[in-house]
């Protein structure tokens, strides 16, 4: 079991370029998008959230029973659902702006224990951010590190909903320690400051840093690095791009069993070309359309 950890909300999708384009509702949010993405591609998924139970809260639910995760342990409330409203360039990337006042999913709470088979808890976004909640997801990464369970963190800056900058870098080094691995695009790793060695001898096993058009890299605590160059693509849009790699490198390390720290250091440099390759495809995949709407596993081919 691979478990998400996280918001999720509305997304208000541009159908056009500039502020005033038509928006339509779409059911996403980082770990969301992540959790639907593993999912589709067939890997054993759990979310563990807190939702509304408006129209909106119902809508998000479903869209995950479909894709074949479990919402158990998806707590829920009476709030409303937290939106957010994109825009979109003319080179199809998105900005965002939040509308997060008294909704559901920050009042989470930490779950007394994680679903039966959990390998892997994954986390970021605004969920890391948003009081009270951000503190209720970091009792939970660090209880789920201390047990052994392999960690994944994407803090997938939204640097509009972060009061105190220096504040949150000082905390995202304060994960580092119960972080097996690290992925991040180049954007945020220029906003948080530091460099994949530090992190790494911060804890982390392994840091990923996408670029993009211009693919993904990995840096190792051997010293290693590997890249891969991106898919060319025509692109729609790029929401949910970071969370669809986030989930192809989750259910590729899960197809390697290489779920562990010491089994994300024995990969050698065909393992990883390989899995940053997959991870390639799928984002170009979810770049081709319209919102988050991550690929199917049929659509990849080999991993």
């Amino acid at each position: 079991m691979i478990v998400v950890a996280g918001e999720a909300l509305i997304d208000l999708v541009p159908q056009g370029p500039g502020a005033l384009a038509d928006l339509k509702p779409a059911l996403g949010g980082g770990p969301y998008n992540t959790a639907l993405a593993l999912g589709r591609l067939g890997s054993r998924t759990a979310f563990c959230s807190r939702t509304s139970s408006d129209a909106f809260g119902e809508a998000l639910l479903d869209g995950l029973r479909q894709a074949g995760v479990d919402v158990s342990a998806v707590q829920r409330g009476a709030e409303p659902t937290t939106l957010a409203v994109a825009t979109i360039d003319t080179n199809g990337s998105a900005a965002y702006s939040f509308y997060v006042e008294g909704t559901a999913d920050r009042l989470f709470t930490a779950p007394v224990e994680l679903p039966s088979g959990t390998r892997a808890v994954s986390f970021g976004t605004c969920s890391l951010v948003l009081e009270p909640g951000a503190s209720a997801y970091e009792e939970l990464m660090r209880t789920a590190a201390a047990q052994g369970v392999f960690t994944v963190l994407d803090p997938n800056i939204r640097a509009g909903l972060i009061p105190d900058a220096d504040a949150y870098r000082a905390r995202f080094k304060s994960w580092l320690p119960s972080v097996s691995l690290l992925k991040l695009s180049e954007e945020d790793a220029l906003w948080l400051g530091g460099t994949p060695r530090e992190w790494l001898a911060a804890g982390p096993s392994a840091v990923v840093i996408t670029q993009g058009g211009d693919g993904l890299t990995v840096f190792t605590r051997d010293g290693a690095v590997h890249s891969v160059p991106g898919e060319k693509v025509d692109v729609v849009d790029t929401i949910g791009a970071g969370d669809t790699v986030n989930a192809a490198l989750l259910h590729g390390l899960s197809a390697r069993d290489a779920l562990s720290p010491t089994a994300l250091g024995g990969l050698r440099a065909d393992g990883w070309t390989r899995l940053l390759r997959f991870a390639a495809r799928a984002a170009a995949i979810t770049c081709s359309r319209a919102g988050a709407e991550p690929p199917y596993a049929a659509e990849l081919g080999e991993l």
